[in-house]
């Protein structure tokens, strides 16, 4: 693997959770669109709880992951903000620890500036 994108990319799993399945997709379409990030996974119904002034407060949201190269990762969240409903997302980058063979490849191959997606 020496020399490989393997052994030198660094990758994030980008997390932002999003009122509903259309503001998810917009955001997802406009990353891969853009070619930031490879892919987007969208987990529907996932349960939020938080703080809301002083009470325990709770809602159904997409909870939206994209798989993105580190360098990426404030191209990402620019996207995020100009797609998303909310004021403040709650964006998160998790670092990818590891990969199987080929997915950091697949991964910088899908965000080069020149391939096109519609």
């Amino acid at each position: 693997m020496h020399g490989s994108a393997e052994a030198q990319m660094d990758v994030f799993e980008v997390e932002v959770t999003c009122p509903d399945k259309d503001s998810a997709r917009a955001i997802a379409s406009a990353c891969l669109r853009g070619r930031l990030v490879a892919c987007a996974n969208l987990l529907s119904k996932v349960e939020s709880l938080f703080c809301w002034q002083g009470q325990i407060d709770s809602e159904s949201e997409v909870l939206l992951r994209m798989k993105t190269p580190a360098l990426n990762f404030d191209a990402v969240c620019a996207a995020i903000h100009a797609h998303h409903p909310f004021e403040l997302p709650a964006i998160i980058a998790l670092p990818v620890q590891a990969m199987g063979p080929g997915v950091a490849d697949w991964i910088a191959q899908e965000t080069q500036l020149a391939k096109i997606c519609d």
